[in-house]
């Protein structure tokens, strides 16, 4: 059973101060870390010299035992299911935010989203005791049916809804894990299920193109060809460091880890892949490094005009025509999952079917005239 012990340690002018150790460590309500001592700010005198010092000893005792006892019963309750009044008090907002700044890139532009649309729906002090199965759900209905915040008189597309609503889910399952709340909320609340979409994508010759035009920035062109001959996500591309470059010509990799997914990655990549990387740097230099995604959406949208190119294309489009391209040139479904980092290789397959696609285009290339047609 976990047991509370008041201790003691001298400090100055003949005192001593004193702290409660928890063992087994305590996960602290508000950010979430494991704790083992607590500081009560309470002192008593070594040696009373005076009444008042003696009757400050004696009821300082008092209250540190009740504080020992109070905390005893608050960690055996919540052994057996309940949570203190400080657990439930705890902010979730901060806690939430506190896994969104450790992201980078966009990936941490999402999380920094999905945050926002949050505190909308809710508040700066949403507390855990808040969170409930009615809250979750109402959240739900808001992302898929509320306005967009960054663009006024439009919905949340429903895919980006999918998105910010599966980060909520992930911080409502952290927060079991460390018993912050009572209840396993994550799997009590359904995901919201993607939609199926055109995944635009650039044909060889579009990206060709692409490869032959000028862009505004040499850095931003550099990152999306490498991108696209390689199929990592804008926040694994920018979060490359020289040190994960490893190989020599003809075997290049990269040793990685995904932004998204915290996998650990070993991606072969092409002789001219590598050369888009540019001249080697320090091991801890990031490649890519001064990139942010802010740029990237202006340099792209000017890039795509002049290279004549009438798609709606994103960064993130790169990565589709990696898989796109790949598939469409017989390379099997399973080593382009693994390419790509997939868990698993439904993920992959939602390709096949714009390959399929182009394939039945395809049949009309050659046809024969024949009389009377």
């Amino acid at each position: 059973m976990p047991k509370v012990t008041l201790r003691s340690k001298p400090i100055t002018k003949g005192r001593s101060t004193y702290y409660l150790d928890h063992y087994p460590p305590l996960i602290h309500p508000k950010n979430g870390k494991t704790q083992r001592r607590e500081y009560l700010k309470l002192y008593t005198f070594d040696s009373p010299k005076t009444d008042a010092d003696r009757l400050h000893n004696r009821e300082t005792k008092k209250l540190l035992e009740h504080i020992r006892a109070t905390r005893q019963i608050n960690v055996q309750n919540q052994e057996f299911g309940f949570l203190s009044d400080e657990q439930k008090n705890g902010n979730f907002v901060d806690f939430y935010r506190s896994f969104a700044v450790k992201k980078s890139g966009s990936n941490s532009d999402n999380w920094y989203m999905s945050l926002r649309y949050l505190i909308s729906f809710s508040s700066h002090s949403l507390r855990f005791s808040d969170l409930t199965e009615w809250f979750c759900e109402d959240y739900k209905d808001y992302l898929l049916s509320g306005p967009s915040i960054n663009q006024r008189g439009k919905k949340i597309i429903s895919n980006t809804a999918m998105a910010y609503f599966a980060k909520f889910r992930s911080v409502l399952k952290k927060a079991y894990k460390r018993q912050l709340l009572k209840t396993d909320l994550y799997e009590l609340v359904t995901p919201i299920k993607e939609e199926e979409t055109n995944r635009e994508f650039l044909t060889i010759e579009e990206f060709q193109k692409l490869a032959e035009t000028e862009a505004p920035s040499d850095l931003f062109k550099r990152a999306a060809l490498f991108s696209g001959l390689t199929g990592l996500r804008f926040s694994d591309v920018t979060a490359l460091k020289w040190s994960t470059a490893r190989g020599t010509e003809d075997n290049y990799y990269l040793q990685f880890k995904q932004e998204k997914t915290n996998g650990a990655e070993v991606l072969p990549i092409s002789n001219q892949a590598y050369e888009f990387l540019g001249q080697r740097g320090e091991p801890q230099q990031k490649i890519f490094a001064g990139l942010t995604y802010s740029q990237v959406r202006w340099y792209l949208a000017k890039w795509l005009v002049k290279g004549g190119i009438d798609k709606n294309i994103t960064f993130h489009s790169f990565r589709h025509t990696y898989a796109t391209l790949q598939l469409e040139a017989g390379t099997d479904i399973y080593t382009v999952s693994k390419m790509l980092g997939h868990k698993h290789v439904k993920t992959t397959q939602r390709y096949t079917k714009v390959v399929d696609r182009l394939k039945k285009d395809t049949t009309k290339r050659i046809m024969l005239k024949l009389p009377n047609q």
